[in-house]
């Protein structure tokens, strides 16, 4: 493990054992924790984590691709803690300085025309947004989301989220379509040239220069939408840039950028969920719509906006936004004082210490070292991503690219964890590796992680019975 100078403070609070049976009485069931032994942590320091019992973690998830910059930055920690002795709350109905010197700070990062900012709390919460301000400027009502996406939980945007798990026994989804997602690894299309990636997939294809099967194909799945399951004019279409919850899934190149001429030809708006993907972490830009060289006309922002603190913006035209203002729209906390300094504090911290730049450099190592594993284990079907938004799909075998089952993925998760690394899940089955870590860790920590998953994986393929 690489050295630390950090030394965290000793542990003060309940005993694991009470921690435990607290959770089981006090705690909603439905918020699930991770491992056999769910961890108990006490401590974080940039891309680190500490337990009650000082055991130290190299954190591969960032609290689910939320800490952008790094646990308690010491710029945005120092931040908050002045904001916290001036100002905390107003609400909307007054001006502080803190939320126009915000807004004109994010907006400078953005293209033209999106230059409005709506402030919320969280990402379900700004994507909710969007799909109102959608259907209130087009006077449509239908959006289209991909299969696998993940938007958020709420009644409203569950309809827009498709991944089963995520589903209740409740209506939802009027006005919500799915299309075909354009999987080049999984799906029923693929090749080894179509995606943003410094890894293609392992599938073969006869595709010259500048042309891709794969996308004509996928292309031809999204009109078939837009003619079968859709009126002729929609309120907008709603794609994440890379998908997150989905297990990184990346589209063909130019797919998204003929989907959204398509879509804005039904009347329809484009909405960019960067919930996940943005602010530098795809690296070779700062927002993920711009690696399909497209410009949104929404585009959602939370979890990394503010490294932890709960904060989200929708960002739109001038026009979109003034849909809005016909009636009262109200938000009691978004955009406070505290968020406003904690959001421009972040922004500060991806600029001076060359977070973008990081991701890209470190994601790419970190890409390619994990391709060499791909390439030596069968059971590493993919690896895919951009920067520091990666996954690693496990399957049965690459050629029928079954989902691993389920306890030989746990077992090699558990033995992520208990060497000190702690990765995520995702995909329709849970069968991906999700590796969305802080954009400060460095390539000795990634020779690190991946050490340590070689070893998980020898451990497995030991176990695991003859075929």
């Amino acid at each position: 493990m690489p050295p630390c100078d950090f030394v965290p403070e000793k542990y003060k609070s309940y005993p694991y054992e009470r921690m435990q049976k607290v959770r089981e009485q006090n705690i909603s069931p439905s918020l699930r924790m991770y491992y056999k032994k769910p961890l108990l942590l006490h401590q974080g320091h940039m891309q680190w984590l500490f337990d009650y019992e000082g055991r130290r973690y190299l954190d591969l998830f960032a609290g689910i691709v939320t800490v952008s910059v790094g646990h308690c930055h010491p710029k945005v920690t120092m931040a908050t803690q002045k904001q916290l002795a001036r100002l905390w709350h107003t609400t909307n109905i007054y001006m502080h300085p803190s939320i126009q010197e915000y807004a004109e700070k994010l907006t400078s990062l953005l293209p033209d025309p999106l230059k409005v900012v709506y402030l919320t709390n969280s990402g379900s919460e700004a994507n909710d947004l969007a799909m109102f301000m959608a259907r209130l400027y087009t006077r449509n009502f239908d959006i289209i989301s991909f299969r696998g996406a993940y938007h958020g939980g709420s009644p409203y945007t569950l309809g827009l989220t498709s991944i089963g798990l995520y589903k209740h026994g409740v209506a939802n989804g009027f006005g919500c379509s799915t299309t075909m997602l354009p999987d080049v690894f999984r799906g029923p299309w693929g090749g080894s040239r179509c995606r943003d990636s410094p890894v293609q997939t392992v599938r073969k294809c006869s595709c010259s220069e500048g042309v891709c099967h794969a996308n004509e194909q996928y292309i031809e799945q999204f009109k078939d939408t837009l003619n079968t399951s859709v009126p002729k004019t929609i309120a907008g279409f709603i794609a994440e840039p890379i998908q997150g919850v989905n297990g990184a899934v990346q589209y063909p190149r130019s797919f998204l950028k003929e989907a959204y001429q398509l879509v804005r030809e039904r009347g329809g708006i484009c909405i960019s969920d960067e919930v996940q993907t943005g602010f530098g972490r795809t690296g070779s830009h700062f927002w993920g719509f711009q690696t399909h060289d497209v410009v949104p006309d929404i585009v959602t922002l939370a979890k990394g906006i503010g490294n932890g603190f709960p904060m989200a913006a929708v960002v739109t035209t001038k026009e979109i936004a003034s849909s809005l203002a016909q009636n009262l729209h109200f938000n009691t906390f978004g955009g406070s004082p505290l968020a406003c300094v904690v959001g421009a504090a972040v922004l500060d911290a991806i600029e001076e210490d060359g977070l973008q730049k990081n991701s890209e450099d470190v994601g790419t190592y970190m890409l390619l070292e994990l391709a060499k594993l791909r390439d030596k284990f069968e059971v590493v079907g993919d690896v895919r991503g951009k920067g520091l938004m990666i996954g690693v799909e496990m399957v049965t075998d690459k050629d029928s690219r079954h989902p691993l089952p389920d306890e030989e993925i746990n077992q090699i998760w558990e033995d992520c964890k208990d060497m000190g690394v702690l990765i995520g899940r995702g995909g329709l089955y849970s069968q991906t590796f999700r590796i969305k870590p802080p954009m400060c860790i460095t390539k000795k920590d990634v020779d690190f992680a991946v050490e340590v998953f070689h070893t998980a994986l020898q451990r497995h393929m030991e176990k695991a019975p003859a075929k």
